[in-house]
């Protein structure tokens, strides 16, 4: 499938489009003040251990506290690369790291530590820790963290804390043997030891002898910097930052299916042009400055698309619709036949909608870039034949996806859970905010239910103090309801309370808020 991509610079934000077939697919976005955190490596000090969780919060310098699961704790690691500036004590022997042993006949042994030690027996609060971000602070969650560092190339991706040589999952079975036995031999040491892990990513795959240790070269390099920085810079320092978005788009966006890749600033062009020679040649042709009187984005009405993102319902050709959810746990799509009534009968309509919309679903999970538990409500279908049908082509089309996802079958209520991973915030976090005056609840009491809520307020108040007289200072709407429909029941209190009981309006207030001043 063919694929254009497009990106949209200015100095305070840039956007890329996946463009595929002529419609958007992906957004993304880097703003220069609010820059993602995925990859970076930090030098962390651990500020609390918890055991009931099995965890740990790590202070980075962001914020909020980072979480580090004991799962992603290499054992042992925060002893080999802790400064001196803060204490360090070696984990007990049952947690050192694997160790290469070296028999007679010159294998290497790996001897494996505990995986059950506990984390409070492997790291310690005030401890000195390289850790790397795997997951963006979203919403009131900090970030997710890891001790076990990857760095990612061109062609590879470096362990440099383990000896695995990998190669990427995409690549076919029957090649995976011959090319890993090929990093073995390019990534030895001058020993014939290996000096860190690599994995072969899919680009890599008709890639160079020179190519490979280039790229070989240049993470091992990376990866004295950090660690030479780990021993100057106290805690809570970012030792190491990934590329940024543009970078990233020809490191991981763009494949052998990218047609062209466009951007609309000369400079930046540039740079990215140098970027691509030294470390990406096959990209730059494909690279083109768009010098068009349009706006780049407007070639495929992208803005359209982004805008359309952030509304709850999404309109399918046929006249059917999706409502998008959006909640803390997790995201409800439900499917709705809409204005479409087919032109046989009622199974017929019901299985082409249910079809459309796991096409519809697909690319609004990675538009915007929803993750975590997803439940999807189809259309109850009654033949097992449309059902199936249906759950292949929604798989088919996540297949495209490149974060990974996972998809049962339909559950015993005729509903599909699956689940994307989440690395980054979902489009509509990174755009928008909780409404002032709802507080993102959707809703709003309505005036009537604020009048009342007032009546009652006065009346306590009345009980508890002995004013001269009561101000209700409120919204437009709830002092017009109390001049009109309710002014008989605010009468009637003031009669009751031996009190006058005055109106102020206040247009910045929102319909809930009202303030009782007590004269």
């Amino acid at each position: 499938m063919s694929q254009d991509i497009l990106i949209n610079w200015s100095p305070q934000e840039t956007r890329v489009a996946v463009v595929e077939q002529g419609a958007v697919q992906e957004v993304h976005l880097e703003r220069t003040l609010e820059r993602g955190l995925v990859g970076n490596i930090y030098l962390g000090k651990v500020s609390r251990v918890l055991p009931g969780m099995q965890s740990a919060f790590i202070d980075i310098g962001l914020d909020r506290a980072a979480f580090l699961h004991v799962a992603d704790l290499m054992p042992n690691i925060a002893a080999k690369h802790a400064t001196p500036r803060l204490p360090v004590v070696a984990a007990p022997a049952a947690s050192a790291e694997p160790v290469p042993a070296m028999p007679a006949n010159g294998a290497p042994k790996v001897l494996t530590p505990n995986p059950v030690l506990p984390i409070e027996r492997q790291i310690f609060e005030g401890q000195a820790l390289m850790v790397q971000v795997l997951k963006d602070p979203i919403g009131t969650k900090g970030a997710r963290l890891t001790a076990q560092i990857s760095i990612a190339g061109r062609l590879l991706v470096f362990l440099p804390q383990d000896n695995h040589i990998g190669v990427s999952q995409k690549i076919p079975p029957a090649q995976r043997e011959a090319l890993r036995q090929r990093l073995v031999r390019l990534t030895a040491t001058a020993d014939g030891s290996p000096a860190g892990g690599f994995i072969l990513r899919t680009n890599a795959e008709d890639a160079t002898d020179e190519e490979l240790v280039d790229d070989t070269a240049y993470l091992r390099k990376t990866w004295l910097r950090i660690k030479e920085a780990a021993t100057r810079q106290p805690s809570a320092t970012l030792l190491h930052e990934d590329l940024n978005l543009m970078q990233r788009v020809l490191r991981d966006l763009v494949s052998a299916e990218t047609q062209s890749i466009r951007i609309d600033s000369r400079e930046q062009h540039g740079l990215l042009t140098g970027f691509a020679q030294e470390f990406m040649p096959d990209t730059v042709a494909k690279l083109q400055h768009y010098s068009g009187e349009r706006p780049i984005f407007d070639l495929f009405n992208i803005d359209e698309d982004i805008v359309r993102a952030l509304s709850r319902r999404v309109d399918l050709k046929s006249g059917g619709y999706l409502v998008i959810d959006q909640t803390e746990a997790l995201t409800t799509v439900d499917v709705n036949t809409g204005g479409f009534v087919g032109a046989r009968n009622f199974d017929d309509t019901v299985f082409r909608t249910n079809l459309e919309a796991a096409q519809a679903i697909a690319r609004q999970l990675r538009l915007r870039n929803l993750g975590g538990i997803v439940i999807v409500d189809f259309i109850d279908m009654v033949r097992d034949d449309h059902r199936e049908a249906v759950l292949t082509e929604f798989r088919k089309q996540l297949a495209r996806d490149r974060v990974k996802t996972m998809i049962g079958g339909f559950s015993q209520l005729g509903l599909v859970e699956m689940t994307r991973k989440r690395t980054r915030e979902s489009l509509a976090h990174m755009l928008s905010e909780p409404c002032e005056a709802c507080a993102g609840r959707g809703v709003v009491k309505t005036a009537r239910s604020v009048c009342y809520d007032i009546l009652r307020e006065i009346l306590r108040e009345a009980r508890a103090f002995n004013p001269r007289e009561f101000r209700v200072v409120g919204s437009p709407k709830v002092v017009e309801l109390f001049l009109d429909e309710e002014r008989a029941h605010l009468a009637g209190l003031s009669d009751f309370i031996g009190k006058p009981i005055s109106l102020q309006s206040e247009s910045s207030m929102t319909q809930e808020q009202y303030d009782i001043v007590l004269l």
